[in-house]
């Protein structure tokens, strides 16, 4: 579980431990990681920069995991196009393009099992935009096109390793969601209470985490290339 320190990537990775999974959690920070396996002993953690080659080689050499979730990213600025550096329009180019392009590569060329599954988590940002957050929807596309590119040379290669894509709506679980909420429900005029109450359905850490459960549970092939995640679950992109 890459990305395990806070919001959906924690309930995750959570979810997985409770449903009797092996579960390995990688985040930056130390300090969440050990308060994680404070709640939830039987997690293995380890305290890695995501966007490194060299770890995620030897993460996959070293615990040999049949299914890989990313969710590991930056929170963007939140602010107009023309307020933006290009240092603050790109940062999440710098992160989380970065780190899923990593953890597909490492997965194709170490190579991992047949029949494993790597799930990358985007945002979705990635079909309609996010005109507050700089590069973020950017980035966020290029994400899903990376588990596109994974899957053809998967296929290509014979290797049977399967990528998907999931795209959460908003939320308010994670530091990226509560970002755009303030942002969007400060040029909107409105509470980030009624700003949340507009979006539906909440996603809740312990949404994504069953969500992910059943996700990986599919046959080969079940799978889509990818998947919008609300808080009533998941669906194709229409």
């Amino acid at each position: 579980m890459v990305g395990a320190g806070r919001g959906l990537g924690r309930g995750i990775a959570c979810a997985f431990a409770e449903s009797g999974a092996d579960v390995v959690a990688l985040a930056r920070d130390g300090a969440a990681l050990a308060a994680l396996a404070d709640t939830h002993p039987a997690i293995r953690t380890h305290v890695a920069d995501a966007s490194d080659a060299a770890t995620a080689r030897h993460v996959l050499d070293e615990y040999q995991p049949y299914t890989v979730i990313v969710v590991a990213g930056a929170t963007p600025e939140m602010r107009e196009l023309t307020q933006h550096s290009w240092e603050t329009f790109s940062v999440n180019w710098d992160a989380d393009v970065k780190i899923a392009f990593t953890w597909a590569q490492a997965a194709l060329l170490q190579p991992m099992p047949r029949g494993s599954r790597v799930v990358i988590v985007s945002s979705g940002a990635a079909l309609n935009g996010s005109p507050l957050s700089g590069g973020y929807a950017g980035s966020k596309a290029t994400q899903r096109f990376i588990a596109q590119y994974a899957q053809r040379e998967s296929e290509r290669s014979g290797l049977g390793i399967i990528f998907t894509t999931v795209m959460p709506r908003m939320t308010p679980a994670g530091d990226v969601g509560r970002a755009g909420i303030r942002a969007y429900a400060c040029e909107a005029g409105l509470t980030e209470d009624a700003f949340i109450e507009q979006l539906g359905p909440v996603i809740t850490p312990e949404i994504a985490g069953q969500a992910m459960i059943d996700l990986v549970s599919l046959g080969r092939g079940d799978y889509a290339a990818g998947y919008v995640l609300t808080g009533a679950g998941l669906a194709p992109p229409t």
